[in-house]
């Protein structure tokens, strides 16, 4: 075949003999002790010479001819299998260390390399079998008795010897033989390196998952669909017709996300409006809050904006900038936030009313109630972004259930920070620790407004606590009681910390729960971008049409066996022709392709009139030539 015809090509060629042929006699073995050892043909010399081995050793100072005794196994390939061309690998190999045994028989390999003996000293050693032990103590089989490659049957896991020829076993990678000598039997460990324990990397992996634990290669299907959609909702395109400014300030696609009709919620007496936009500058999207028809009097007012931005906490929504603009043909000032999609306020999350749902066959209701478990997480988040506020010599001033986010499970930030500070800039900074006592009643209102699922219930604290009574706890009751009072000795948030001091260990151990369940997702996918990689490098060989005015190069020399060992990985059918669709196939394969393991697999062609035997460190060589050409263009 042509692709055989380059002697470069890194693949041993294998030819099923006829099936009409008579098998062939064996050979009337002799006495083992005049039987030269083939590992002298093979390598020059046996390491278990000294050692047991039972096999004839000529001297090392005379010439080692076969012994006349020798019997000589008689021709039983085709004369086209004889005339092979000679396999050198591209990869050097050390000679002194033996690979993995090949999956072809014993009969097959000793009458191949007594047919070409006159080219012995060209062949590499990867031609013939290189075992361990003596090559005697495999069986030779008959060429009746030799299925060549059983595509339906190989073994994946197992630890023992494939009865029909078709695939190496696979093995654990860090359970060893007995006996292993790490220095003598691996290539990797030769006796010149150095070899130092290095950390761990990528080229270490674990055994396949079973089939049924497939799915945990990847994050699990809840994080994924929320990621999925906040990066659905990031990259939606603006609305047309809006009447929206394309350019503000260096933002741009500006999305309305609050209602521009008839309800629209103010600040004060001022009318606001909320955009989300992309930033030119860092492709980031941000969101801004527009604050309509207002004014600015002096530059001071936003001095307050500088000391917000400064500000980085896990439950504040961080402040960027700020500016005036006349955009909207008219004076507006716009602040501009952190984006968080998808997020909810307090109130769409916990008080406005849900429609109802079928349960158990019929329409019902859906409760407002807040689990105590919950309000208890909201509480220490909430209590934590007004000590940094606080801390920082400022107010938040504008504590409300339609300004607090709920940004992921039970995760809450503090929103629209430091607008009121531009709106009402003249009061002067001595109000700010009366402000600071006002943050600390407004606290108080949004733990009774959660509680009654009702706003107004702040109008009725006698009735609210009634119902807070005989629902939650005495210690959730005792705090807001601390928050809503007015004692005559200024209290302060340090205090409510003294008063729910064990709930923060709890919420602690939530939060390096929640990290360990990440990281987890995490270690699903780290191997992902990798392959992603190699199936690219795939993709620009497999199938190319053209390349140097060569319209088969994708089908000739180092290309067919990337081809072959494709359609290996991904074609495979059953015993009744249906697809093999199994994951844990494609990435076991798809690792140690990347890995460049000695592992050896049978490549069977379309026809199934040959077949390949090469490893998977050679087919790597040769996806990494091909895809060199491809990017050197020639």
């Amino acid at each position: 075949m042509s692709f055989f015809a380059r002697p470069s090509s890194s693949a041993i060629k294998i030819s099923a003999p006829p099936s009409e042929e008579p098998p062939s006699p064996r050979p009337n073995k002799k006495d083992s002790t005049q039987r030269q050892c083939r590992n002298i043909l093979i390598y020059g010399h046996c390491k278990y010479q000294d050692k047991g081995c039972i096999y004839y050793h000529p001297s090392r100072d005379a010439p080692s001819p076969a012994p006349p005794d020798s019997p000589t196994p008689g021709a039983a390939l085709p004369a086209q299998a004889v005339n092979a061309p000679v396999f050198v690998p591209k990869v050097p190999i050390n000679p002194a260390s033996p690979t993995p045994t090949a999956a072809v028989p014993a009969s097959l390999q000793q009458q191949s390399s007594t047919s070409s003996s006159d080219s012995s000293s060209e062949q590499s050693p990867q031609l013939l079998e290189q075992q361990s032990e003596p090559v005697e103590s495999v069986p030779a089989l008959d060429h009746d008795q030799y299925d060549p490659y059983n595509p339906y049957s190989y073994a994946s896991h197992s630890t023992d010897a494939s009865d029909d020829g078709g695939h190496a076993p696979s093995m654990n990678p860090y359970e060893m033989p007995p006996g292993y000598d790490a220095a003598t039997l691996d290539p990797f460990y030769a006796p010149s390196m150095a070899y130092h324990n290095q950390p761990l990397n990528y080229h270490l992996y674990t055994l396949p998952r079973p089939e049924a634990l497939s799915h945990r290669y990847f994050i699990s299907d809840g994080t994924r669909e929320e990621l999925q959609k906040r990066s659905e909702t990031v990259r939606a395109p603006p609305p047309n017709n809006m009447g929206l400014p394309e350019e503000l300030q260096g933002y741009h696609s500006l999305i309305p996300l609050e209602s521009i009709g008839a309800e629209r919620r103010k600040f004060g007496n001022w009318y606001s409006t909320l955009y989300r936009a992309t930033n030119s500058s860092d492709g980031f999207t941000y969101v801004l809050r527009r604050v309509e028809n207002f004014r600015l009097m002096q530059q001071t007012a936003f001095s307050a904006i500088e000391t917000w931005s400064r500000i980085r906490h896990p439950n504040i929504v961080s402040v960027h900038e700020a500016f005036t603009t006349r955009a909207f043909n008219d004076s507006s000032l716009v602040v501009v936030y952190e984006d968080h999609p998808n997020a909810q306020t307090l109130f769409d999350a916990h008080i406005k009313v849900k429609p109802p749902q079928f349960q158990h066959g019929r329409l019902q209701a859906q409760s407002n109630r807040v689990e105590e478990r919950t309000l208890w997480s909201y509480i220490v988040q909430i209590a934590n972004a007004i000590q940094v506020a606080h801390d920082a010599g400022l107010a938040l001033r504008l504590i409300d259930v339609t300004k607090i986010l709920v940004t992921g499970k039970n995760r809450v930030r503090l929103g629209s920070c430091g607008i009121v500070d531009v709106l009402m800039h003249e009061v002067p900074a001595s109000e700010i620790p009366y402000l600071q006592q006002d943050d600390l009643t407004m606290f108080g209102g949004i733990i009774i407004q959660l509680c009654n699922g009702n706003t107004g219930a702040v109008n009725n604290i006698p009735g609210a606590l009634e119902v807070i009574d005989r629902t939650y706890s005495a210690d959730l009751k005792s705090v807001i009681l601390f928050l809503i009072s007015k004692p005559r000795v200024p209290k302060n948030i340090g205090q409510l910390f003294e008063m729910i001091g064990s709930r923060l260990l709890t919420e602690f151990d939530e939060a390096q729960n929640a990290v360990d369940r990440l990281e987890g997702e995490l270690m699903t996918e780290l191997e992902n971008a990798r392959l992603v990689r190699l199936m690219c490098k795939f993709g620009f060989i497999n199938e190319r049409p053209e390349h140097n005015h060569e319209t088969r190069w994708s089908e000739t020399g180092d290309r067919y066996i990337i081809k072959l060992f494709r359609d290996y990985v991904f074609h495979q059918v059953d015993e009744v022709g249906r697809p093999v669709v199994n994951l844990t196939h494609v990435l076991s394969c798809l690792n140690k392709l990347d890995a460049g393991t000695e592992e050896r697999v049978m490549l069977l062609s379309r026809d199934e009139q040959s077949c390949l035997v090469v490893s998977y460190r050679e087919v790597k060589a040769c996806i990494e030539s091909a895809f060199s050409e491809l990017v050197r263009g020639g």
